[in-house]
């Protein structure tokens, strides 16, 4: 089973080269932020919780993140295998998901880092609350809050990884295309 954290701060270009990754891969993409704003959509009792943290630019608790996407994974009996997106961001949220992956004899493959400059990611999340009408990334603050916590919080699961040997930096500035070229070089040396 082909298991991949895609990895990166706000804006770095996760989902857009996630559907380039399932294409090529055949697998799953769990992103944890469309899985939440479907639940915030929905109205449901783990969307309204999860918009309070995220309207403040700050995460979702893991016990809530960690059983969403453990019911999002079973789901998935026969998958060849699975993108990570957005989780895990913390090294509890990653202890806890190694711990289910093996539960289910499995684990994660590699995690790919997407490295971009900070200035790039405020222009593109700019961009992307214009075309997309997301009004989390419209706001400055929010922004400036989201990165701070990246930063301060999710980087450090970068580590985590790369203690395990399993860490691999991909450049995430040029056009879609080089980026997912890049990926697809990084993977295919599996």
């Amino acid at each position: 089973m082909l298991n991949i954290v895609l990895f990166g701060p706000p804006g770095a270009g996760k989902g857009t080269q996630s559907e380039r990754l399932i294409g090529r891969y055949n697998l799953v993409h769990l992103s944890t932020g469309d899985i939440f704003r479907a639940n915030i959509k929905g109205e449901t009792e783990l969307g309204l919780l999860a918009k309070s943290y995220m309207d403040k630019g700050n995460l979702v608790p893991d016990e809530v993140t960690i059983n969403m996407l453990k019911s999002e994974v079973s789901k998935h009996e026969n998958a060849k295998g699975f993108i990570f997106d957005g989780f895990p961001r913390t090294n509890a949220q990653a202890e806890a998901l190694d711990a289910f992956l093996a539960s289910i004899h499995s684990g994660i493959t590699m995690m790919v880092g997407l490295e971009v400059a900070e200035n790039e990611l405020r222009e593109r999340l700019k961009k992307r609350a214009e075309v997309s009408g997301r009004p989390d990334d419209a706001n400055p603050e929010v922004i400036r809050n989201r990165i701070s916590v990246y930063n301060s919080e999710t980087a450090p699961v970068k580590d985590y990884y790369e203690k395990q040997g399993k860490y691999v930096a991909v450049d995430g500035i040029g056009s879609i295309d080089d980026i997912t070229n890049r990926l697809y070089a990084a993977i295919d040396t599996i």
